[in-house]
């Protein structure tokens, strides 16, 4: 297996945790979306890209570690992620999505990449806790 699919698991709310293996090179759009009872999620080094609206709405994320390869996290990627307090962006990230991370409202600590050249909009708007 190389991608899972859009809306692979979509609205699979007593998933709780994800093992991805690292022959996955791709999480397509909505994948995990509205998976709310999903605590912690591991991104392989073998992913390069994590589609929109992939973890959207996991409102019981509370750990996410994405890879050392991934280039871009799509649109609306973690949107509504209400249990993530920090996210580190890996220094291979170039591009965050627009409303990327919009209303993960409990995240206080923040580490962006040094090659994210590219920062869409609202992507951190509703989190009010970063300093």
């Amino acid at each position: 297996m190389t991608s899972i699919g859009s809306s692979a698991f979509e609205g699979c709310y007593g998933l709780t945790s994800v093992t991805i293996p690292n022959s996955v090179t791709s999480i397509g759009a909505s994948a995990f979306s509205d998976c709310s009872g999903l605590e912690a999620v591991t991104i392989p080094n073998s992913v390069t890209s994590i589609g929109d609206y992939a973890f959207s709405d996991c409102s019981g994320l509370t750990s996410v570690t994405i890879g050392n390869s991934v280039t871009i996290i799509g649109n609306y990627a973690f949107k509504g992620c209400l249990g993530l307090t920090s996210i580190e962006i890996p220094s291979t990230v170039e591009t965050i999505g627009n409303y990327a991370f919009y209303n993960c409202r409990n995240v206080e600590k923040l580490d962006l990449g040094s090659k994210v050249s590219s920062v869409g909009e609202y992507a951190f708007s509703n989190c009010k806790k970063i300093t």
